[in-house]
């Protein structure tokens, strides 16, 4: 009864499977590599709901399975009466021969076609018996396949499960980080009103009156020739530019797809045979840069001590001075410290945010990818931060500050022809 029971068990869900199993595979797959929590709940929740539906499946085969055992039980039990009556007839044919009568010759004849059709029907029977046998043996065989199948979703759905907890956590951790950081920006920006006020109030306090005024009204003149005509030229430009950047995207993708074809295997290739042959000659420059490191350390340590007498006696000849040029200058230090610490804090803030846009637009593009380093990203920051100034710099030395006007040189060929002097007459005679 057992192998025929995991006989249409298998048989019953590898049917179901073979419906089902390629839309499983597809969804479970797509779900691993979506990290989406109400997409793994769907598949979940499609994976229990089709596992449901299989046991109900399997206990309908199982039922069936039941009833032709039921039916094989019967034929069996069949045949074992014809048997009997075969052997009563056999024993009938045999007491009929002793008698030797024309009526038993009949009987014989009967009972021997009886015999026989008995005997078709027990082949009959042996032949159906062995082909269920067989079947029951593929059934088992798709049963433990089937079996198989059935582990490998469980662990499927383990897997998910864990995925599930794993991006729960995640998620709480960035909503914990999300809430720190709402509260580490007001705080900020309570800061930030703290700081403009004081500025407020200091810029009053230390800047002169005219100065003030003068400052006031020329930022007023800016905002509002900004208003007029820069904004406008700048909102123009920067549509142009926008325009222009995606033409050039589109004249840039056949060339782009030859470069990854072509040039970035050959240039990989020679950037690993520059580095196997560079790689020795950077050795000796570590070694070499650290020698003279190590003779830099010990001269200058003997410089140091040679000298730490007499800066000790400059120091204490110095030490009342300095200490009365700190007192005089102690509430402009106090100012000046706190807005260069504001300034660092700004600066730090727009430094990180130039970086995080340089590596964004360096992980863009396949090419840029591996060049997009912490140290590449730090300098293309700082030098971007640095440019307007430098501009903003040159422009107003271009203004303000007054080219000397080089002089001629002029060189001692340019002197006039010596008359050469006449001699005395006398000294001739002489």
């Amino acid at each position: 009864m057992a192998p025929t029971k995991l006989f249409f068990f298998a048989f019953s869900v590898a049917l179901i499977f073979s419906i089902v199993g390629a839309e499983a595979d597809v969804s479970v797959e797509g779900s691993v590599a979506e990290p989406d929590i109400s997409a793994f709940k769907i598949q979940l929740d499609q994976l229990n709901s089709k596992i449901r539906i299989l046991e109900s499946e399997i206990r309908e085969k199982s039922e069936e399975v039941k009833r032709k055992d039921e039916i094989v039980a019967g034929k069996e039990k069949i045949i074992q009466d014809k048997s009997v009556t075969i052997q009563s007839l056999q024993n009938d044919i045999a007491s009929l021969q002793k008698k030797g009568s024309l009526d038993a010759e009949e009987q014989v004849g009967k009972a021997h076609a009886r015999a026989v059709e008995l005997q078709k029907q027990v082949d009959e029977l042996k032949g159906e018996l062995e082909t269920q046998n067989r079947e029951k043996g593929n059934w088992e065989t798709r049963v433990l396949g089937l079996e198989k199948k059935v582990n490998d979703l469980n662990s499927k759905l383990e897997d998910l499960q864990k995925i599930n907890q794993e991006q729960r956590t995640q998620i709480q951790k960035t909503e914990r980080a999300l809430k720190v950081t709402e509260e580490e920006m007001v705080k900020a920006k309570f800061e930030a009103a703290v700081t403009e006020a004081e500025l407020s109030a200091t810029r009053g306090a230390w800047l002169p009156p005219w100065l003030a005024v003068h400052y006031l009204h020329s930022k007023s003149c800016v905002e509002t020739q900004w208003n007029k005509h820069g904004k406008p030229v700048w909102e123009k430009v920067a549509q142009k530019a926008l325009d222009k950047k995606a033409q050039a995207g589109k004249w840039a993708e056949p060339h782009v797809e030859t470069i990854k074809t072509k040039w970035v295997p050959a240039v990989k290739e020679q950037w690993s045979v520059v580095k196997t042959s560079a790689e020795p000659h950077l050795q000796l420059l570590t070694t070499k840069t650290v020698e003279d490191v190590f003779l830099k350390t010990t001269g200058s340590q003997e410089a140091r001590k040679f000298s730490k007498p007499y800066i000790d006696q400059i120091a204490v000849a110095a030490k009342p001075h300095v200490d009365k040029v700190q007192v005089v200058l102690k509430p402009y230090t106090n100012k000046v410290v706190h807005s260069y610490g504001k300034f660092l804090e700004s600066a730090t803030t727009y430094h990180r945010q130039v970086q995080a846009t340089v590596q964004e637009t360096l992980k863009k593009h396949e090419l840029t990818r591996p060049l997009a380093t912490k140290e590449l990203e730090w300098f293309a920051a700082s030098a971007l931060l640095a440019l307007p100034i430098i501009f903003v710099a040159r422009v107003f030395s271009a203004v303000f500050c007054n080219k000397k006007v080089n002089k001629p040189y002029r060189s001692g060929n340019n002197h006039a022809r010596r008359k050469a002097k006449r001699s005395h007459p006398d000294k001739h005679t002489s």
